[in-house]
């Protein structure tokens, strides 16, 4: 149980230790002196970014998809109506304004 622990230690003591080595011959670049690669810091911006912008255009698609709904629930409910309509009944609702 200790040995792959070990492992998985010493790894991370030699990712950081050569990350170290390349920022400090500048093979790697590292502007604001954080030991973060700039690379990997513009790529953890990039996703929040695309996160962001997929949040957006989920909400859209969801109020769109209720507007859907509230017109489809609209159509049902007329569509009732021709059917009474067509079978005779009298129309419901508000009488038409009778023209002068």
């Amino acid at each position: 149980m200790i040995q792959p622990i070990l492992a998985i230690v010493g790894l991370s003591a030699i990712a950081v230790a050569a990350t170290y080595y390349f920022i400090k011959k500048g093979k790697i670049q590292d502007t604001d002196g954080d030991f973060i690669p700039d690379v990997v810091e513009d790529t953890v911006e990039e996703i929040k970014e695309f996160i962001e912008e997929t949040e957006e255009k989920i909400q859209s698609v969801k109020e769109e998809f209720q507007d859907v709904k509230n017109s489809i629930k609209e159509v049902v409910k007329q569509s009732k109506d021709v059917v009474d309509a067509a079978k005779g009944k009298k129309r419901r609702g508000r009488k038409p304004k009778n023209k002068k």
